[in-house]
């Protein structure tokens, strides 16, 4: 069977993460975006496992769905969670485990030496290595998150996986600001498989999903998603193009021009404006690499470029993401199709143009890769480019995103609208 699986995100007691993010919300929500299964994060966390215990039941190995008398009907309750948890260790690297049940989630709480309970993701004082074999004597898959983030990632402090691990994991995750053909010039992942998760602190469908992966299994266990990711059965990933990340590109964090890697380090990482240039993840790439070009080993699925279904409709009609407006265009096509994946990713687009012709363009642009979009960097989010479009206003929102970092694209508070629609 094929499955999508998002498999990093948080509970409500990690850092700066929606209330709303329970097992009896995030199901429902999970089942709209199209995803089969979802990690529960925070496997660690006391109150966090009561909920997750209070909330589910066990459905096969390792495997949870909502319990029956939940008030979430079982029509809307059709994903499943499987044990998650990302641990940040003593050099504030982040690595995201996979667990095969409660009882390992509770028995793992005794070998971590920190405080597990101040928050969802708990700061442990060990080292990279010390937290995969406990992961490994615990049965757990193991491996770094966002590998190549600016911040908390293992390509920030280390050069190579085997000095923080002293050992190959079990698998890396790309984040939000790599794909596979960016992570494919570095000779040492030849071997890896890659995740693609969405890391997501908000239930809403731009949030949760907005990167997963399809994965062949032969039954919905946790035996067979270990065997799928460490035998390589992962059909494809699916995430953010990632010149739309705000770190993409090497650039000024005060007035965000773009600079060449070797412009950049001529500067000495100083804009001419005065401002600081930031080290972007092309420039941590073009540091590791061991080819020009991306070398994809037979074992590597395709990594195909989307971007959740709200965020097309606010760009396409400069409406802020979270409105009622965006809400109730997204709402008519999950209805009408099924769920988001399906109209991203399967819907023919003649089917798309009949319900919204000005939506179509861009789905198929990521469909064929031909979508236009001028990187972000140094804190500013990419834009999507709408070739001769009167209702194109790039650069007025360039000229705004130059007094504001956030802009029309920043992380919104995700319960300002969205509790009284869904």
């Amino acid at each position: 069977m094929i499955i999508n699986a998002d498999l990093h995100i948080h509970g409500r007691y990690s850092l700066a993460t929606s209330k709303n993010m329970t097992p009896n919300v995030i199901a429902p929500q999970a089942r709209l975006k199209g995803l089969d299964l979802v990690g529960t994060g925070d496997a660690l966390h006391l109150k966090w496992l009561k909920i997750i215990e209070e909330s589910t039941e066990k459905t096969d190995e390792g495997i949870y769905s909502l319990k029956k008398d939940s008030q979430v009907t079982s029509e809307n309750s059709g994903c499943r969670f499987i044990l998650t948890v990302e641990v940040e260790d003593i050099k504030r690297v982040h690595h995201l485990l996979i667990l095969p049940s409660l009882d390992v989630a509770y028995g793992m709480r005794e070998d971590f030496k920190g405080n597990l309970d101040s928050d969802g993701r708990p700061k442990v004082h060990m080292n990279g290595a010390e937290i995969m074999d406990i992961a490994h004597e615990h049965g757990c898959l193991a491996g770094p998150s966002h590998a190549f983030t600016p911040w908390t990632s293992i390509y920030k402090e280390y050069d190579s996986l085997w000095d923080c691990y002293d050992k190959k994991p079990d698998f890396l995750e790309l984040g939000l600001s790599a794909d596979s053909d960016m992570a494919d010039h570095i000779e040492e992942l030849q071997d890896i498989p890659f995740l693609s998760n969405s890391d997501a602190h908000s239930p809403w469908p731009h949030r949760l999903g907005r990167e997963f992966n399809e994965m062949k299994v032969n039954e919905l266990n946790f035996q067979n998603i270990k065997d799928s990711i460490l035998k390589k059965k992962i059909n494809a990933n699916y995430g953010f193009d990632p010149r739309l990340g705000k770190y993409h590109k090497t650039a000024c964090t005060r007035c965000y021009k773009i600079f060449d890697i070797e412009d950049a380090i001529k500067q000495k990482m100083k804009c001419p404006c005065g401002g600081t240039i930031k080290k972007g993840v092309d420039y941590r790439i073009y540091e590791l690499s061991t080819w020009d070009e991306p070398h994809h080993p037979p074992h590597r699925p395709p990594y195909v470029h989307i971007l959740p279904l709200a965020d097309i409709i606010s760009r396409r009609y400069n409406k802020g993401v979270t409105t009622v407006f965006v809400q109730k265009i997204w709402e008519e096509l999950v209805h009408k199709f099924g769920n988001e994946i399906s109209v991203l990713i399967y819907t023919p687009l003649k089917e798309l143009e009949k319900v919204e012709p000005k939506l179509t363009p861009i789905i198929k642009a990521f469909r064929d890769k031909t979508l236009q979009i001028e990187s972000g960097g140094g804190g500013r989010y990419g834009e999507i480019l709408f070739e001769n479009d009167p209702h194109d206003n790039s650069a007025d929102k360039s000229a705004d995103n130059s007094n504001n970092k956030s802009a029309d694209n920043s992380d919104r508070n995700p319960d300002s609208t969205l509790d009284d629609y869904f």
